[in-house]
């Protein structure tokens, strides 16, 4: 009876295996401080992920849960005008709104419907987006049997590259971004050292994949030159649709 309580007490299972398993005779992996198959390279962090699809994982930030906009304001720092309404923040007034914290290279989720009840076309039906760094646009837009201009079509990176697919759900209905960013790079003088890149899903479907971006998406003219902070907000667009968002959260990967 003693030995067996000596087993069953005995700490070693709950512990990392020593020696951890790998090899340090092996050859070193080319630009890396590694070995192939390095015993003594660190374990990756330990995230959760959400219980289930769109969910956020562990390590997220909540920008907005339903309940409340504690984490936006409008550009010029005043409180949100836009609406709460059935767990959802609905575009109002006329104020843009961002996140009160800044962002670099991160993973952005985002769900969005446009009005069940459609009036206008082309860009006047549901139109909004979503601004990484509050400069590069994903299109927001109800592109379900509705045309406009290519590249301002909904999942396009606005002004510059159309999505790979028109994968827009009727109007009304829930729609997905999981959006991939990469924020660019500047040298000490102010030189593009490295463009923004951007990988789109849109309900899941893969519409951009590492897409290198020309600049600040813009209206009818070529995008803009010049570098700017390392970490800005996220934006939504108000252009006075109210399309609705929920369930957004963020990960950051600097």
């Amino acid at each position: 009876m003693r030995l067996l309580l000596l087993i069953l007490t005995t700490p070693f299972l709950l512990q990392d295996p020593t020696p951890r398993p790998g090899y340090d005779d092996t050859p070193r992996l080319p630009g890396q401080e590694w070995r192939v198959h390095d015993l003594k390279r660190p374990y990756p962090i330990v995230v959760k992920p959400g219980k289930n699809v769109g969910d956020a994982p562990s390590d997220a930030l909540i920008l907005f849960d339903g309940t409340n906009l504690d984490a936006w304001m409008t550009p010029d720092g005043e409180a949100p005008t836009w609406k709460l309404v059935d767990g959802a923040m609905v575009v109002a007034g006329n104020a843009e709104v961002q996140t009160k914290a800044s962002f670099g290279d991160s993973q952005l989720h985002v769900e969005w419907a446009s009005p069940a009840d459609r009036s206008g076309d082309s860009q006047g039906m549901g139109n909004s987006g979503v601004f990484l760094m509050g400069l590069y646009e994903i299109q927001v837009l109800d592109t379900w049997n509705n045309t406009s201009y290519a590249d301002g079509t909904a999942g396009a990176i606005y002004g510059q590259f159309p999505p790979s697919a028109n994968v827009c759900r009727p109007s009304g209905e829930w729609q997905t971004y999981d959006i991939l960013f990469t924020a660019p790079k500047f040298s000490e003088s102010g030189d593009l050292d490295s463009p923004a890149t951007v990988t789109l899903l849109h309900n899941g479907v893969l519409v951009h994949h590492n897409r290198e971006l020309l600049g600040p998406t813009v209206h009818r003219t070529l995008p803009p030159g010049g570098a700017h902070a390392e970490k800005l907000p996220v934006k939504l667009q108000n252009h006075g649709d109210p399309v609705r968002y929920r369930n957004l959260w963020i990960r950051s990967l600097d």
